[in-house]
């Protein structure tokens, strides 16, 4: 199997104000010349690291990553306020016009693929192709699955730390209670309850127990802005209309796609991937039948490699390497 390709440093950085509040972390590496990709990180609130970078054989593709509103490197952390997918694409848009970039591929996987898929149908002209993993569509049921009811019946164990946040009384809404929390006063309580929040999510997140996951997902500088981003998007519905991704794929049915899906995903099952390859009938749809969702799992790693490989091959009109 593929592993991630080694270690490399960025050959630029920079730091890119949006507006009169937010500054993005943007950061370059590979090849210059090469085939720009954009690396979408998840959450909404996660942010990137050095092995965002390592999806790409740095000799063929221009990378591109930076942290989106109000996590990792970009400032101010864990800020709500003009925090939107319609920020989030427009800042897309400034990032390939800042960096001279005319077409890229999309490459994110949970929520970046929600936000890479919003980002194209706004924007089918600036895409070449996208590799999505761990599809998330950002679904009343999807949210209702993993944050109420749904999930809790196969980790009841775990369930019973995110819930411990919040009393009984408030448990029918958990989270609108969370909501509260999270944008609270009490920097105890929020913080408590972020831990919660993200810790539910990183246990979750494999077929088999990986202690590093979860030990990145406890951090409590990541668990708060990814707990009260994801818990201000959920709340609002990821400021999507009803359906949105499905109804525009037509906007997008031209373009190449490959979509990577945990057959075991618990935190995104399976049937969002599913519905979206049925709603664009070109896209390649590779169920990992021993993954869950995290993009760290073997196969899932494979096959995001092989795939990152060979899109840049086509487009680059290179021959594809023998296996």
């Amino acid at each position: 199997m593929l592993s991630l390709y080694p270690d490399i440093k960025p050959y630029a950085r920079h730091s890119l104000a949006v507006d009169g509040q937010h500054t993005l972390y943007v950061d370059e590496s590979g090849s210059p010349d090469g085939l720009p990709v954009l690396f979408v990180h998840g959450g909404p609130g996660a942010g990137c690291d050095a092995s965002s970078r390592r999806w790409f054989d740095p000799s063929l593709y221009r990378i591109v990553t930076f942290d989106q509103r109000g996590c990792g490197r970009s400032t101010p952390h864990a800020s709500l306020e003009n925090n939107t997918t319609a920020h989030l694409i427009a800042d897309i848009e400034q990032i390939r016009a800042q960096l001279d970039i005319e077409r890229w591929v999309l490459f994110g996987g949970s929520w970046g693929s929600t936000l890479s898929l919003a980002y194209a149908q706004a924007h089918p002209e600036r895409v070449l192709a996208l590799i999505l993993r761990g599809i998330f569509l950002c679904r009343p049921q999807e949210i209702h699955w993993f944050y109420q009811s749904g999930a809790s019946r196969l980790f009841p164990d775990y369930w019973e730390d995110y819930l411990a946040p919040i009393p009984p009384e408030e448990q029918d809404d958990l989270l609108g209670a969370y909501y509260r929390r999270l944008t609270g006063s009490d920097q105890i309580a929020q913080m408590q309850a972020a831990k919660a929040w993200s810790v539910w999510e990183g246990r979750t997140a494999t077929l088999r127990p990986n202690h590093e996951v979860v030990e990145r997902f406890a951090d409590p500088h990541r668990a708060l802005s990814i707990a009260r981003i994801e818990c201000h998007y959920f709340t609002h519905q990821a400021f999507l209309a009803p359906d949105q991704l499905l109804q525009h794929m037509p906007r997008i049915a031209h373009l190449p796609g490959v979509i990577v899906h945990g057959r075991y995903d618990v935190v995104c099952p399976l049937d969002n991937a599913w519905a979206l390859h049925k709603a664009w009938p070109g896209s390649e749809l590779l169920i990992i039948r021993d993954a869950g969702h995290a993009a760290a799992e073997a196969g899932i790693t494979d096959a995001l490699i092989r795939a990152s490989d060979r899109i840049a091959r086509q487009l680059l009109g290179l021959p594809e390497e023998q296996a």
